[in-house]
């Protein structure tokens, strides 16, 4: 919890008076703040095995640091052998303390941990979040590779107060995610 606390402060002291410098903001209110991290992996594969639902739900809340829940179809797909309710995916949303905890270990050791790593592409959706796509969820300390059966991806999605891509941009290059291209 000390990481927690120390990151938050960061924020607080560096970040927030930066960002109200930099984009001339007349409130403490409109500095953007990261609002929730959510972390999402799809498994149609689980539509012919169930157990992989089971698997992915541990490894997710092993990174996470909180339990993952399954997500389900809202509809049937005759052609992908889709039932609607059928678990085909994963997903856990991190808020406050969590959400700086995980933070702080996606920066300084799972992203480091990519194999020829060269920074994280800029693709915001226009509202200031941003979606970060990872395609092994054994850069994390987490997973022993051993024991795993099978890589899979993940969807990790940034959610922030900032009205624009660009305050966005600008906030999450201060928490020190690690942007290949310059805006």
């Amino acid at each position: 919890m000390a990481n927690t606390a120390q990151l938050k402060q960061t924020y607080k002291d560096q970040i927030a008076p930066e960002l109200m410098k930099k984009f001339n903001y007349t409130s403490s209110m409109q500095i953007p703040k990261l609002k929730k991290i959510v972390i999402n992996q799809g498994l149609g594969a689980a539509t012919q095995d169930k157990k992989l639902i089971d698997v992915a739900i541990n490894e997710i809340s092993a990174i996470a640091g909180q339990k993952a829940v399954a997500t389900v179809s809202k509809k049937d797909i005759a052609n992908f052998k889709l039932r609607k309710k059928m678990p085909i995916g994963v997903r856990v949303t991190l808020r406050r303390e969590r959400m700086y905890e995980f933070l702080e270990k996606l920066v300084r050791v799972a992203l480091p941990r990519i194999r020829d790593f060269k920074g994280i592409g800029g693709n915001f959706d226009g509202r200031g979040n941003y979606t970060l796509g990872i395609e092994e969820q054994i850069i994390f300390p987490e997973i022993n590779i051993d024991s795993i059966e099978r890589i899979q991806g993940m969807n990790i999605t940034f959610v922030t107060s900032a009205p624009t891509d660009e305050e966005g941009y600008a906030l999450l290059k201060a928490f020190g995610l690690p942007f290949n291209n310059e805006k």
